[in-house]
């Protein structure tokens, strides 16, 4: 039986810069994925916006990953011409019940290292984007937008440049300890058995399916999972913004905001639908409901009054893997090593929603640590800057 230092499971984007930091570390690395494509979940149905982390808990995983992540994104996207833009983005109030919360996100922000954010008058917020409508607003210019699949291209070819190898269309189908390692088995079209000394749990909105999988896993150490999907409609005629412009933060998602993508386009979601629980992956319908736009515009003329009737066509929709539900606090991220489950060799990334396409790069360098320096997991993430 072939054997190799480490399988990733899931050819999202954490799980391919997992394998671009793990291969360039000189591990033997194969990467398992069930679809036909890198990318095709959560990775590829997003904002593509580059978080400047200030929206999390002061300390907490996604906090300082988002920071962490956020520089290493901008320093290799410039490295390696991956299309992107620091356009930053605008916070608005759009009346006065939202000003504590853009107090709060401030203070977030600053206990979080992230001392960029300005406050902006009504006046001073209007010069910078005329067509806004609000009593105030945070500026964020560490904020910004990238090409999310040129990203992971890139990755992907980094990782292989190194030796690691894709299997597409190979789905996990169970996985067992033997002897120092793992033996796994997957199913699809080429089915086979390979060794592995770790296994990386990075299968985006399938990890508790694939944590399901695994021999000897005590269910009890996965948090319930909770799925929440997003639906996007694009602007059909040219945007007045130039930057992002987002509401205050509601229950389960930061609010119907305004992103643009690399060509100026303009498009507004995610809005928050959450989905039955234990709702099978294959069983999710990713339509974008027309009924919605009519809810759509009244967000969106909250902080854009000018925006014109019939303007908004659907677009896509997208779904993030929660590990908390409606009215509950936002869960952080959870990763966890051999001392969380008591397995040796498995390390799970759970509940990597957003920020995880900002903090994907940081997030490849905890793991790597794990495998390559030896170092436990709690170690590697207490060394992440505060």
């Amino acid at each position: 039986m072939d054997r190799v230092d480490v399988v990733i499971v899931g050819a999202g984007v954490v799980g391919l810069a997992v394998a671009r930091a793990l291969a360039l570390a000189g591990r033997e690395v194969v990467v398992l994925e069930r679809e036909g494509g890198i990318g095709s979940g959560v990775s590829s149905r997003n904002s593509e916006v580059v978080h400047a982390g200030i929206y999390y808990p002061p300390g907490s995983l996604k906090a300082r990953l988002c920071v962490q992540g956020r520089q290493l994104l901008y320093a290799y996207c410039a490295e390696r011409n991956v299309p992107h833009r620091r356009c930053g983005k605008l916070i608005a109030a759009t009346g006065p019940q939202d000003l504590p919360k853009l107090e709060q996100i401030l203070a977030r922000a600053q206990a979080s290292g992230v001392h960029s954010l300005q406050r902006l008058t009504q006046a001073q917020a209007q010069a910078m984007e005329p067509a806004l409508a609000c009593v105030a607003a945070l500026h964020s210019p560490d904020s910004g937008i990238v090409d999310s699949h040129a990203f992971m291209t890139s990755m992907l070819g980094d990782a292989e440049c190194a030796g690691a190898l894709l299997a597409l269309r190979s789905p996990l189908q169970s996985a067992r300890r033997e002897g120092a390692g793992w033996v796994i088995s997957t199913s699809g079209d080429e089915a086979f058995e390979m060794g592995c000394t770790w296994l990386v749990n990075a299968a985006g909105i399938g990890t508790h399916r694939v944590a399901a999988s695994l021999e000897g896993l005590n269910p009890s150490v996965s948090p319930k999972q909770r799925l929440a999907k997003g639906h996007y409609f694009t602007l059909t005629g040219r945007s007045p913004f130039s930057r992002l412009v987002y509401p205050t933060p509601v229950d389960g998602g930061l609010g119907v905001h305004l992103t643009l993508d690399l060509g100026g386009q303009a498009r507004f979601g995610p809005d928050v639908e959450w989905l039955p629980e234990g709702l099978a992956e294959e069983d999710i319908d990713y339509a974008v409901d027309p009924s919605r736009q009519a809810a759509f515009e009244a967000d969106i003329r909250r902080y854009w009054p000018g925006l014109p009737a019939g303007a908004l066509a659907s677009a896509y929709s997208g779904v993030r893997p929660k590990l908390s539900g409606p009215g509950e606090p936002a869960a952080d991220f959870l990763i966890q090593g051999p001392a969380d489950h008591g397995l040796p060799g498995l390390v799970q990334l759970l509940g990597i929603e957003s920020p995880g396409l900002t903090s994907s790069l940081a997030i490849g360098e905890v793991v790597r640590r794990v495998v390559c320096e030896g170092r436990p997991l709690a170690a590697c993430l207490e060394s992440l800057a505060s």
